[in-house]
């Protein structure tokens, strides 16, 4: 009989046959209680579970350890700590490794900073830091909270480390967007005989997915081959989304045709790879192969071909695979879908038919969606949806101070300085503080970041010699400043100077100075390229017959013999 009510909760059970098995083990007198909290708490019914957990008569370390590590998964903070108080204060038993990990993991993935800092006290007092693995919680935790002070403490007072030890710094480093530190830590490692695994290697690679900066995911590429995860199909898919990202989808496209084994991740890489590269025509010819080959696609798969179409400006492609995906495919519309579908025919002219389509959608709109009739409308200039866009996203989330700069903007290119002038002045109230633009680009082995009008670089006098230089040359082939990307009521002449010293430019001015001609210019910038600047290097392509990459926040920008991979389409 045990055994049976004990394989039947294995299952997923409906909460009355829950209810009918905790009444049958009560009368039967059979204690596999703990199995039954752990699934009132599957259902949400936490007092259930606190209440039964509670009548169990005689409950071992192992019994409290089982209830502290479900709660800790609803993230019951309170409930884990007074449990674990109770294991010494009302059993009388002391608490392990096991009982910890759980309570500190709870604390993490709550964001329960003050709580946290408790347990590592606690954690100190009863001498349990010596545990390898307490200690990889406590970094964890920090690293959850963003207090990378508090993880990097931790870790450096550790005695003993191991792989997952430095996993958990890598992850921190990687999740606070601390992309330069990834590599150090990497380095640091490998020099203290650390033998990286499957996470070591996909955490590195995601931080310099974010660096961009291609010898350094040569380098990742090599150190994958060289321990032995070549023919691991989630590290090498972390490769070529690296090698995509740095803005070489050549070797991204490389590494994926070398892979023996691709799975549904592998395939869906390499088609977010063709859709931040604008190569939408691509993405659909990948996706078509990927089912020919039976691999199931699924909602994720969907957003990057529809990304791929609306970055392609492939419209009438983008609406047959949004209108067929549930009836050929078995995949319903998400919000990420709905989000794309409004980008695309947003971005092709329709902002109208964009605005129709978000009222007639079967879930409230959320932030990604109007976000997408906003930047249509910035484009397209359309001011009335754009207010209404922006009071929507103000709704949602009225400290995002990206959505404040994007109705700004409109307003600004329509001449609306009144208007314009208010919401930046809405924001100040509020507050909300802008980032500030920066492009990077990668010479000898280093990234060189430069801002808008930046002269703290040491070779800024050559840069901006070069820089009035390629202006120049510009002037005299018809370039034609656009003014109306300088967002501030200023005069002509005012706005020239201001237009000229974007980050971009310097960025490519010193790539023109430093790189041979053979080799195209790569630059990533933290903001989307203004308009004035995608012309600025769309025809010093032309002047220099140089390859430029440009990568923003939404794709990458191809530009040659003067044009853009993107068709004037972002």
């Amino acid at each position: 009989m045990k055994r049976a009510i004990s394989t039947l909760l294995t299952l997923p059970q409906s909460l009355p046959t829950l209810q009918s098995l905790h009444a049958h083990l009560l009368k039967s007198n059979l204690l596999i209680a703990d199995r039954i909290v752990f699934h009132y708490l599957e259902f949400s019914r936490f007092s259930d579970a606190r209440n039964l957990f509670d009548e169990i008569p005689l409950k071992d370390l192992p019994s409290w350890n089982n209830a502290i590590s479900s709660f800790s998964r609803k993230g019951c903070v309170g409930v884990c700590l007074d449990l674990m108080r109770r294991v010494r204060d009302e059993a009388g038993l002391e608490p392990n490794d096991v009982t910890i990990v759980s309570v500190i993991g709870c604390c993490g993935n709550a964001g329960a900073v003050e709580a946290g800092r408790f347990v590592h006290g606690v954690v100190v007092k009863c001498g349990w830091f010596g545990v390898v693995r307490v200690g990889n919680a406590l970094i964890a935790m920090y690293g959850r909270f963003g207090d990378v002070t508090g993880a990097v403490r931790v870790m450096k007072s550790m005695k003993t480390k191991n792989v997952v030890s430095w996993n958990s710094i890598l992850i921190m480093y990687v999740r606070n967007g601390m992309s330069g530190d990834v590599m150090r830590v990497f380095g640091g490692m490998r020099e203290a005989g650390v033998r990286p695994d499957q996470a070591t290697m996909v955490s590195v690679c995601q931080g310099v997915i974010e660096m961009g900066i291609a010898k350094q995911v040569e380098m990742v590429h090599g150190c994958v081959l060289k321990s032995g995860f070549g023919a691991d199909v989630l590290v090498m898919t972390s490769v070529l989304s690296a090698y995509a990202r740095s803005g070489r989808l050549d070797e991204g496209k490389k590494v994926f045709g070398e892979m023996s084994v691709r799975d549904s991740v592998a395939w869906t890489a390499m088609l977010a790879a063709y859709a931040v590269h604008g190569r939408g025509k691509e993405a659909i010819q990948l996706f078509e192969l990927m089912v020919k080959d039976g691999v199931r696609a699924d909602h994720v798969t969907f957003t990057h071909l529809l990304s791929a179409c609306s970055h392609s400006g492939l419209l009438d492609a983008g609406q047959g695979y949004f209108n067929n995906m549930s009836i050929i495919y078995g995949v319903e519309p998400r919000m990420d879908h709905y989000s794309c579908m409004v980008d695309l025919l947003g971005r092709s002219g329709d902002v109208e038919g964009a605005y129709r389509l978000i009222k007639t959608m079967p879930m409230a709109p959320n932030a990604g969606v109007w976000g997408a009739l906003l930047a249509a409308c910035r484009i397209h200039k359309n001011t009335e949806l754009g207010k209404v866009a922006a009071e929507n996203l103000f709704a949602l989330d009225s400290s995002d101070h990206r959505n404040y700069v994007m109705l700004s903007n409109i307003y600004s290119a329509s001449g609306q300085w009144t208007d314009a002038s208010r919401t930046r002045s809405l924001m100040k109230v509020k507050g909300l503080t802008t980032n500030p633009g920066w492009s990077l680009i990668e010479h000898g082995n280093t990234g060189h970041r430069f801002l808008v009008g930046d002269q703290s670089h040491p070779e800024s006098p050559r840069i901006y010699t070069k820089l009035e230089e390629m202006m120049g040359k510009l002037k005299e082939a018809g370039f034609v400043r656009r003014t109306e990307f300088v967002l501030h009521d200023v005069a002509e002449d005012v706005k020239e100077d201001m237009i000229n010293k974007h980050s971009e430019k310097l960025a490519i001015a010193f790539g023109l100075l430093v790189t041979s001609p053979s080799m195209p210019i790569t630059i990533i910038k933290n903001l989307r390229i203004c308009g004035d600047c995608h012309m600025m290097a769309k025809l010093v392509s032309l002047t220099e017959s140089r390859k430029i990459i440009i990568r923003d926040t939404k794709r990458f920008h191809h530009f040659a013999d003067g044009v853009c991979s993107c068709g004037d389409y972002w």
